[in-house]
Parts: structure tokens; C-alpha cells; sequence
């Protein structure tokens, strides 16, 4: 980046973290009061920005101003040439030359509008989409499972744009409208009080019309938005099942299944479509009927005798701006309602108060690692228990296997330690701290997490390695690389560990997958270890690899382990079997193989 872009950066463009976290506020503040006016609200997003909006108004009116002056120069020049007089031709230079004048100021005063309001504009936009993002990073696993990634991707850029082009119509067209209908009849007003009445009719006219209309707009767009919504989510699905689908000759299910989404998305693109044209069509026509009355009256006012031909000009002239400007504030309502309807929509993100709560709480600055459940109770409803009265010790170091048929609540023992699920009842404790008194964030900088799916970016192997470490020393990076058994694979590549993984990690196999997940995790240096099926997955070589890649990462660190191949926890200090929620069998792999009980069963089938 070159120094101009970053100084342009720092000065216009930049917001911190206060500044995210008032956009959130306005929408919890917003929502909490029960406030539907959209348009209080984004009067509260450009907080901050007002009295950039301010001047940015002073220099619009300048700019417009040719459009108010040059109906009252037309007439006067047509006032002079009909009504022949000495001095009228130098009135009538002097006259053009002022316009001249004010229509060139028109330059230098857009410019100046357009740079205060669209530092204003795209910095609300920026900070609305951070504000999103940091919410979304707060927010709890629970909502994340709930909420459609497509819904959010669409919550994020396309809402914010269509509230970002809601400022535009806000500040810029319904500003310039409500000014020039205002300086217009204004104007009207002072040279003919029986003209201006007669304008007045077109506001009524305009009212009706809106309110016929609006229900109907606000409804179609809220639909339109769902559909769209839903389609950007299930295009992700289908994306990441394009393997399955292939594998399975299932293409045209999933055509045929698209198609009908497609077309329910278009048939709501179409009502909406037809709503705004019918509304545009009408409100054309009826204004144009006006107009031509308008002519139709004021001639007959100056074939009386009662204006000048000039005013004639004027009125027609005014009028016709005033009937545009009406009509074009009439036309932006499809855009405002879209505009409102998004404000509604990413209010479901920013307004959101399931999140977690840190605030005030104890910060570990060291993690030794002891963990105690104490019948401990979970639940997604009151119907189903997932962990009922689970009580567990685990010692400083110790190495603790969850084994147990699917639904057991294995994986909800990993969240819990992670601090992903709460309690319904009983207690959690942390090197003797109970889980609700610990800012978790503090907490979670001790350890370190291996999913079943390894996770990995599209970036190299590197960046995913070194993932949120700001910095790290060569002599950690291979240490990490050779734990995970990943030297002999990266020293084949060409690039090395700068080699770029794919979307997903898809240019790699499972196992270089997981051996760089394990990577990540061991050049953290955590304290404790979450393992999640690490190995269900893959074949008996790549198993090996992770296997001795483990042993190097669990070594004296606490761990945690789901797995499903009994054969690879027989080093476990502890072996955990659970059963609905409950924790039946507990002790070392030679100890259960001994009670010849239900970890006994499941090693025997598995043989």
C-alpha cells in the first residue's frame, strides 16, 4: 500500500473499536425500546458524522441552486423580450451572466458534497459491517448452528448495501427533494397565493398514493429478502456437497431442487417487480395530468391578463420540477423499503444477546490444568437430556478418554471445556475456578483444539500453521512442523510451507490435513489438548502418523479425547464410558478390559 492510500486510510476511512461497538449499541437500544421508526435509526448510525453531513448539505443547496434560479431568469428574460424597453438587452447580459456564474459553482461545490458524504457514507458502511463481524465473532456456538452461513454472508453484504444506498436516497434525494419542493412553492407563493393553492393539490394526490402502495411494497421486499436469504445459504450446501453429489450421480436432483428454489426466488423478484412499475406508472400518469392542468390554467390566467407570459414559464416550469420531484420521491420508496427491511435484517445479528460474557470476570494468566464436572446437567430442551448428573475429575496432565455410541454426550464434554456450552445445572471447575466466574478468552489462550474436520483457509501452510500468532521464530515453526510428522511431506513440495492448501485445505489429503491442525495446535504451547476424533477418519498409515504426531502433542499437557477407535487410547491415563449422559465405567484400558463390561463389549466388537 502506498503512503497516499494509507494517510487517505487513516484520515477518512478509519474507525476503531469504540466505534463498532456504538453502531451494536444502536441497534440493542433500537430494538429494546421497541422503536420501528427505520429512519431514527440510520439518523443514529451516522452519529459522529454530523457535522460532516451538515456541511456536506450547505454545499448540496449551493449546487442545486442553479435549478431554483434559472425558472425566475427564464421568465425575466421573457418579461424584457416581450415587453421592449431601453436597457433591457443589458439587463438581460446581466441577468445570463449571474446564472452563468451560479451554474459554474456548480462544479467545485459537488465535489466538495460528494467527498464529505461519502466519507460519511462508507465509513458507516465499513463500521457496520465491522460491527457485524465483531458481534458475529461474540456470539455463541448455539446461534451459529441455528443461523445459515449464506443467511449471514447475505446479512453482510447485501443488506449493508442496501442500507448504504437507503443513506444515499436518505441524505442526498429526499434532501434535495424536501428542498426544492420547499424553495419552489416558496416562490410560488410570494408572486401568486391562487397558483400556489392550486399546487397544494398534488400533495393529497401524492399521499394516496403512497399509502396504497406501501403495505404492498413492504411486504413483497420482505419476502423477496427471505427467498434471497435462503437461496445464498443453500448454494453454500450445495457447493460443499458438489463431492457427495458427483460421487452419487445426483446432479439432477440437485439441478431440479435449484430450479425450483430458483424460480420461487424469481416469482417473488416478479410481484415485487410488478408492484413498483404498477406504482411508478401511476403516479407518472396522475402527475402529468396535473401538469398539463396546470398549463391549461395558468395560460388562461395570463390570456386574462392576470400574469405575464414570463410567469407562465415560471409556473410551468416549477410545477414540472415539482411534479418530477414528487414523482422521483415516490419512486425511491421501493429503494427505502428494501433499505428499511435490511435495517431489520442485520438488526437479527447486531441486536442478538445470546452471546458470552467476560465482563468483570477472573483472567487466567497461567493454566495449570485440573477440571471437575460436579453433576453436571445439559440441555437443548427441557424434553431431552444430553448430560444428566455427569460427574468427572481429571488430574494436572492426565490424559481423559470419552468413548461411548453416538448421542452419548462425548462431544458436549469437549464444548463444555471449551466453554461453548453452559451448564443447565451443577458445576464446572477450572484449576479449582468455577467456569462462570473465568473470562473464557483468557482461558482459551491455554488450549488447544483438534476437530474431527480439520479446518484450514485458503492461504498457505504457513498461514494456517501460524494462524493468530503475530509473530513466530523459525526455530517454533519447525518444531511444530517436526512434531506433527510433517517434515519429510513439506520437504517434497516445491514451495514448501508456502505452498497455498486450497479452498478448505482441498488440494491436501485427511491426514496433511490433521498433521497441520495437530502443527497448529503444538506451536501454541497450550496446557491443555481437545482432541475430537482425530483419527476416525483416515486410513491405517496416515493413522500411525497422527497417532505418534498426538503422543508428541498430548506429552504433559492435560487432554481431552473423543475417539471411536478403541485401539488408539490405550495409553490414556483414564478412560471415560458414557452412556445417555451418564458416565458408567471409568478407570485405565487394562482396568475396563478387566471388568469385562461395556467398554470390554464395544473393544471386542471392534476386534
Amino acid at each position: 500500500m502506498s503512503k497516499q492510500s494509507k494517510r487517505v486510510t487513516k484520515t477518512h476511512l478509519h474507525f476503531d473499536d469504540s466505534e463498532l461497538l456504538r453502531q451494536e449499541r444502536n441497534f440493542i437500544s433500537y430494538y429494546a425500546d421497541g422503536n420501528k421508526k427505520s429512519i431514527s435509526l440510520l439518523l443514529k448510525l451516522y452519529n459522529g458524522h454530523y457535522v460532516r453531513l451538515l456541511f456536506s448539505a450547505v454545499f448540496f443547496l449551493i449546487k442545486e441552486s442553479p435549478g431554483w434560479v434559472i425558472p425566475i431568469v427564464t421568465s425575466y428574460v421573457i418579461n424584457l423580450v416581450t415587453v421592449q424597453q431601453d436597457g433591457n438587452v443589458s439587463k438581460m447580459v446581466f441577468a445570463l451572466l449571474g446564472l452563468a456564474l451560479l451554474v459554474a459553482l456548480n462544479l467545485p461545490t459537488h465535489y466538495i458534497h460528494t467527498k464529505l458524504f461519502a466519507i460519511a457514507r462508507r465509513s458507516v458502511e465499513a463500521g457496520l459491517r465491522g460491527a457485524m463481524i465483531r458481534k458475529l465473532q461474540q456470539l455463541s456456538i448455539s446461534f451459529h448452528k441455528e443461523m445459515q452461513s449464506g443467511r449471514i454472508q447475505s446479512k453482510v453484504m447485501r443488506d449493508v448495501e442496501a442500507i448504504e444506498a437507503l443513506s444515499s436516497q436518505v441524505f442526498t434525494n429526499v434532501f434535495g427533494i424536501v428542498t426544492n419542493l420547499a424553495i419552489s412553492l416558496g416562490v410560488i407563493l410570494v408572486t401568486n397565493w391562487v397558483v400556489f393553492i392550486f399546487f397544494l393539490l398534488c400533495t393529497p394526490v401524492a399521499s394516496l398514493i403512497i399509502v396504497a402502495f406501501r403495505k404492498k411494497m413492504s411486504k413483497s421486499n420482505s419476502d423477496f429478502r427471505q427467498g434471497i436469504e435462503q437461496t445464498s445459504a443453500d448454494v453454500l450446501d450445495m457447493v460443499e456437497l458438489i463431492p457427495v453429489t458427483r460421487a452419487h450421480a445426483l446432479e439432477e436432483n440437485e439441478i431440479k431442487k435449484f430450479t425450483n428454489q430458483l424460480n420461487m426466488v424469481a416469482e417473488k423478484g416478479y410481484r415485487l417487480d410488478i408492484i413498483q412499475q404498477v406504482f411508478g406508472a401511476s403516479s407518472w400518469v396522475i402527475f402529468q395530468m396535473f401538469q398539463i392542468l396546470c398549463l391549461g390554467v395558468t395560460a388562461y390566467m395570463a390570456y386574462r391578463g392576470d400574469i405575464s407570459v414570463g410567469e407562465v414559464a415560471l409556473y410551468q416550469t416549477y410545477f414540472g420540477n415539482i411534479v418530477n420531484r414528487i414523482s422521483g420521491l415516490v419512486g425511491l420508496l421501493p429503494t427505502i423499503s428494501k433499505g428499511t427491511e435490511s435495517l431489520v435484517s442485520i438488526g437479527e445479528i447486531l441486536s442478538a444477546n445470546d452471546v458470552e460474557d467476560n465482563a468483570g470476570k477472573k483472567k487466567l494468566k497461567t493454566l495449570e490444568g485440573e477440571f471437575e464436572f460436579k453433576n453436571v446437567c445439559f440441555s437443548y430442551t427441557p424434553e431431552k437430556k444430553i448430560l444428566n448428573d455427569f460427574s468427572l475429575k481429571v488430574e494436572k496432565g492426565q490424559t481423559i478418554a470419552l468413548v461411548g455410541e453416538s448421542g452419548a454426550g462425548k462431544s458436549t464434554v469437549l464444548n463444555m471445556v471449551i466453554g461453548f456450552n453452559k451448564a443447565t445445572s451443577g458445576d464446572i471447575f477450572i484449576d479449582g475456578n468455577k467456569i462462570s466466574d473465568i473470562d473464557l478468552r483468557s482461558y482459551r489462550r491455554h488450549i488447544a483444539v483438534v476437530p474431527q474436520t480439520s479446518v484450514l483457509f485458503s492461504g498457505t501452510i504457513r498461514d494456517n500453521i501460524t494462524y493468530g500468532l503475530p509473530s513466530v521464530s523459525k526455530k517454533q515453526l519447525d518444531d511444530a512442523v517436526k512434531a506433527a510428522n510433517l517434515t519429510s511431506f513439506i520437504e517434497s513440495l516445491p514451495q514448501g510451507l508456502d505452498t497455498v492448501v486450497g479452498e478448505h485445505g482441498g488440494k491436501l489429503s485427511g491426514g496433511q490435513r490433521q498433521r497441520i491442525s495437530i502443527a497448529r495446535a503444538i506451536i501454541r504451547n497450550p496446557k491443555v489438548i481437545i482432541l475430537d476424533e482425530a483419527t476416525s477418519a483416515l486410513d491405517s498409515v496416515s493413522e500411525k502418523e497422527i497417532q505418534d504426531a498426538i503422543e508428541n502433542l498430548t506429552r504433559e499437557r492435560t487432554t481431552f479425547i473423543v475417539a471411536h477407535r478403541l485401539s488408539t487410547i490405550r495409553n490414556a491415563d483414564r478412560i471415560a464410558v458414557m452412556r445417555n449422559g451418564h458416565c458408567t465405567e471409568y478407570g485405565t484400558f487394562d482396568e475396563l478390559m478387566a471388568l469385562k463390561g461395556e467398554f470390554y463389549q464395544m473393544k471386542t466388537l471392534q476386534s
